[in-house]
């Protein structure tokens, strides 16, 4: 039976206990219904592959509302681990950097290109000059597509820490593409983020983010090296469809990024 109240919540859902073994993510009702449809194609195909991440069952409707049954998870996420228990920040880097490797040495038919997302991103944010659009829009389209799996939001908060190891969550911006830019978007968020968030994160938080962040990526390119050098090309194109989120406190560093890179 469905609870009273959500036991987590985001922008575009709410999570409710559905049984024993079964968690609910239910959709806000302005939600267009195909996400729900997408999500459960994409979320089925994911744990199809091997991939570790909660299996993904029926979608069901609730008071005219739609949601997708998710296999119920003990854990925590890895953000959450990390800022209670600090001195577990180097194993956390290296735990995120091998489970971006396993991910991005998989492949799946029928996902959505990353190029073709971050085309249309570019594409639709105000906030750039045409020049600098017409320029990221050059290099995206020089760049090597690549047919691997990408989260297209990979972060400590998406992974949840459980008995059975640790598994990856929201599904809802995977795609195919070339895995640095995946690490190239994953490098962006824990490094914008911090400068977005200013005095709300003291210096000390913003150096344990920035120690955490060269760790993981030390550890993903000591596992899968960046032998032609394409993360430093993937970084702008990545910051400059950033922008199309619209994250007022990420705007000016974003737009910095671009401009320097």
């Amino acid at each position: 039976m469905l609870q009273s109240f959500p036991i987590a919540e985001g922008r575009t859902a709410e999570i409710y206990s559905w049984d024993e073994h079964h968690i609910l993510k239910l959709y806000r009702d302005w939600c267009p219904s195909n996400w729900i449809d997408y999500e459960s194609r994409i979320a089925h195909a994911i744990h199809g592959a091997g991939v570790p991440t909660p299996a993904a069952g029926e979608i069901v409707e609730v008071n005219g509302r739609r949601g997708l049954i998710y296999e119920r998870i003990d854990g925590i996420s890895m953000l959450q681990d990390m800022n209670a228990h600090p001195w577990t920040i180097l194993k956390h880097a290296h735990t995120l950097a091998e489970l971006q490797v396993e991910i991005n040495r998989k492949s799946i038919s029928g996902l959505p290109t990353y190029k073709e997302q971050l085309h249309n991103a570019i594409l639709r944010t105000q906030y750039l000059t045409e020049e600098l659009r017409n320029k990221c829009l050059n290099v995206l389209e020089s760049l090597a597509d690549g047919q691997t799996v990408c989260h297209g939001d990979y972060h400590p908060h998406n992974v949840l820490l459980t008995p059975n190891g640790p598994m990856v969550i929201d599904w809802m911006t995977a795609c195919s593409g070339s895995p640095w830019a995946d690490v190239a978007r994953t490098s962006l968020l824990l490094t914008i983020g911090p400068k977005g968030a200013g005095k709300q994160v003291s210096p000390l938080i913003r150096t344990a983010i920035s120690l955490y962040h060269r760790m993981y990526l030390n550890h993903y390119l000591a596992l899968t090296p960046d032998t032609n050098s394409e993360l430093k090309y993937w970084a702008p194109v990545i910051a400059a469809a950033r922008l199309n989120e619209d994250i007022a406190p990420e705007r000016e560093a974003l737009l910095n990024f671009v401009q320097k890179n």
